[in-house]
């Protein structure tokens, strides 16, 4: 099985599109899903995680419109029917 992250800004042209398909197994954390995506995008790494493995400030991953932060994580289960978004870091004005 497959799950798809949207990806938007900067992670677009890292990941070479809006959408990135990873391996997935059922009920697998969002945590595991993150280090397979760094796999096929190293690049992705370090713009997601600090060294200690924290998401990175400003950086935001949903599940189904939530933030993990919000949830239980990285350790927050991703269902079959769940939709995932990654957001990089954004300014403007």
């Amino acid at each position: 099985m497959e799950k798809e992250f949207k990806v938007f800004a900067t992670f677009r042209e890292i990941c070479d599109g809006k959408t990135v398909k990873i391996p997935y197994e059922a009920n697998e954390p969002i945590g595991q899903l993150l280090d397979k995506l760094i796999d096929r995008f190293p690049q992705m790494g370090e713009e997601l995680f600090t060294d200690d493995k924290v998401i990175r400030q400003h950086v935001h991953v949903f599940v189904n419109g939530r933030n993990v932060i919000h949830l239980d994580g990285l350790r927050t289960t991703v269902k079959p029917e769940d939709e995932l978004a990654l957001f990089p870091p954004v300014a403007g004005g």
